[in-house]
């Protein structure tokens, strides 16, 4: 059963049969006839069917929430089992938002330390991608923002606070100025993160709230094609102050806080609240709190 429930969960995720048979390794006729059994068994069909996959039936929507817990519940089970007799081991899959990225490294190396038979697979996405991968049981351990739109069904760990910096590359620029305010920070040519990035929509919160909106000349998903924009000296941004203490290292940026409002977003860990939790997972909140704590004191 529990294979059958975990082709099923492949096919939901991939809406093609083909793919969800490459995803778990089978063929497709040996997908299509575990789903079919699993339909025989539980005396209702999960598919749409037609010359391809076209959705699931209600019957098989209400089926893909229990698979979801039962098949979380029996990896759980598993990971414990061999936690318990050779301690953990393995592979994390963990994704960030864009701007986070640069502070992964602070738990995934003192996780390593501590355990160091696990290994990572860390992913950029958007916060609402890192919200569907949890509940699809792509990946253990999401890092977004705790506080600005709703997460669901997740437990969280504060790591630290995003704060926004004005950079640019152009010396003439707010010369001399030790601040600058988000009013006179939309009026720069900018380069900004893509609106369906959850940065985006709060810097564009931060605009609105002074009677402004942001007109960038530049759009991108990727934090390098931003600071690789600045550097050029035409163009400038906002960026998070984590961010731009990494490409900061050459002295070519300046950077410039952001006042009138001040700005502050918890970015945390976010796991699936499902209890027992994975080992893994387990410990992965619990150093997610202790770095936390060295953070605040640094």
């Amino acid at each position: 059963m529990i294979d059958k429930l975990e082709f099923f969960l492949a096919l939901a995720r991939e809406k093609h049969f083909g793919k969800a048979a490459e995803a778990c390794n089978v063929s497709q006729p040996t997908l299509s006839a575990s789903i079919k059994q699993l339909e025989d068994q539980l005396g209702v069909l999960l598919v749409q069917r037609g010359s391809r996959f076209q959705g699931l039936t209600p019957e098989g929507q209400r089926v893909l929430e229990w698979s979801r817990r039962i098949v979380g519940d029996a990896r759980a089970m598993r990971m414990e089992i061999n936690a318990a007799r050779h301690g953990l081991h393995g592979s994390v899959r963990l994704a960030a938002i864009p701007t986070a990225l640069p502070m992964v490294r602070e738990l995934t190396v003192a996780f390593h330390a501590l355990h160091p038979g696990v290994n990572f697979v860390v992913l950029s996405r958007a916060s609402v991608e890192i919200l569907d991968l949890i509940d699809n049981l792509e990946i253990d351990v999401g890092i977004t923002y705790l506080a600005n739109e709703p997460l669901g069904k997740v437990v969280s760990v504060p790591l630290y606070d995003e704060r926004y910096m004005f950079v640019t590359a152009a010396p003439d620029l707010f010369a001399d100025r030790e601040t600058v305010t988000w009013k006179e920070a939309s009026a720069a040519p900018l380069c900004l993160l893509t609106p369906d990035m959850q940065n985006r929509r709060i810097i564009n919160q931060y605009f609105e709230a002074v009677g402004v909106s942001a007109r960038p000349v530049l759009e991108s998903d990727s934090m390098i094609a931003l600071v690789s924009h600045v550097l050029a000296g035409a163009w400038s941004s906002i960026l998070p102050a984590k961010v731009v203490d990494i490409f900061n290292a050459a002295g070519t940026i300046r950077a410039l806080p952001l006042t009138e409002p001040d700005a502050i977003q918890t970015i945390g860990a976010i796991a699936d609240e499902r209890e027992p939790r994975t080992p893994v997972i387990d410990a992965l909140l619990k150093c997610a709190s202790r770095v936390a704590g060295q953070l605040k004191n640094s």
